[in-house]
């Protein structure tokens, strides 16, 4: 592609001889000529640089824009979503019944139970019944569940285990978060996708120092598919369990698009921990920073760097939020665009809190 240099000089030169063709043809003042077009190339060169800075300027605040606009979004997005969380929250306290009060009686004749040989001191009192810790509980109903997420495929294709139907479902165990996270990043469809995505980046020549070829398209595949399994296991699994979060999504589906749309972007920045409470998603947030950090160990010299990690992180975390939305208002797309022809895969529908 032509640059400005390129685009000016010719122009400037054909303008300056054709205002002098007359000296020119016959032969005169072609010295001065000589010079007018070389102090013509020199600050046309001048020009073309101040029109090379400007356009650099503007890129650079355009990126700075488009970096601030993404974080600001976040922002309210999460604010948003957090007052709808605790909204709702505290919809379903106050909608709680009230344990009824029981008041006691003085008319009524207060019965001494008849003292024998029970109630001495010395007799031994037999110990109650063990009954099963509620943890253990919450674990099997957990894995019932989650064999029904990891059976949820959009399109009956893509992935879609991470996503919880059920508002109050059991909090996963760091085994269940672990099992989790390995079915989605071992799935062949992330195959599929990272080969999708090496043969793009072969068309384009992205990541130009793995070269071309077979050995360039390999290359390619394995960076893809890093990136999408470090993220998995750190994002879903390893730093879930460090801070006590639960790596599902918990679809809303119901109130407004405006509150909906809120919550699923929020979700990039805020979650549930594992007792049922929402807080801040460091697992996200730090998962896609430490895949970043990671994927320095292959990229290319020209793609490494702490600037870029971060650049990274921050448009990873932006696809999340866009793959949430399209999580949340995937009934409606089912229903409107594509008329039911594709199940959506929500299979814990049916399982409600059982």
């Amino acid at each position: 592609m032509w640059g400005i240099p390129e685009i000016l000089r010719p122009l400037g030169a054909g303008f300056f001889i054709w205002e002098n063709r007359k000296s020119y043809e016959g032969g005169t003042n072609f010295a001065t000529f000589l010079r007018v077009k070389a102090s013509l190339r020199i600050n046309l060169t001048k020009v073309s640089s101040i029109f090379s800075v400007i356009l650099r300027c503007s890129l650079d605040l355009s990126r700075a824009i488009c970096r601030w606009s993404l974080g600001a979004a976040l922002v309210v997005g999460s604010l948003s979503g957090l007052a709808s969380a605790q909204s709702t929250a505290a919809a379903q306290t106050t909608s709680a019944p009230a344990p009824a009060k029981t008041e006691a009686n003085p008319a009524a004749p207060v019965t001494v139970p008849d003292a024998g040989p029970a109630s001495l001191p010395d007799s031994p009192v037999p110990a109650p019944k063990s009954t099963p810790a509620p943890s253990l509980a919450q674990r099997e109903l957990a894995q019932r569940q989650l064999l029904l997420e990891e059976h949820q495929r959009i399109l009956g294709v893509v992935p879609n285990f991470n996503t919880s139907y059920i508002p109050n479902a059991a909090p996963l165990s760091p085994k269940q978060k672990f099992q989790l996270a390995i079915h989605g990043a071992l799935d062949p469809f992330e195959f599929v996708a990272a080969g999708l995505l090496a043969g793009y980046g072969q068309a384009t020549d992205t990541f130009a120092e793995y070269g071309q070829g077979t050995k360039g398209y390999a290359k390619r595949f394995g960076a893809s598919y890093a990136d999408s399994f470090d993220g998995a296991i750190l994002g879903n699994a390893v730093f879930p369990i460090l801070f006590r979060e639960d790596p599902r999504y918990y679809a809303k589906r119901t109130g407004g698009w405006r509150k909906r749309l809120g919550y699923a972007i929020a979700t990039a920045v805020i979650t549930k921990d594992d007792n049922g409470k929402w807080g801040p998603n460091y697992a996200n947030v730090l998962g896609n920073i430490a895949a970043g950090g990671i994927s320095n160990l292959y990229y290319p010299a020209s793609d490494r760097g702490v600037e870029l990690t971060f650049e990274g992180a921050a448009t990873v975390t932006a696809e999340g939020a866009i793959g949430t939305v399209l999580i949340e208002f995937l009934p409606e797309i089912q229903r409107k665009v594509l008329r039911g022809r594709f199940k959506t895969g929500t299979g814990n529908d049916a399982a409600g809190s059982n």
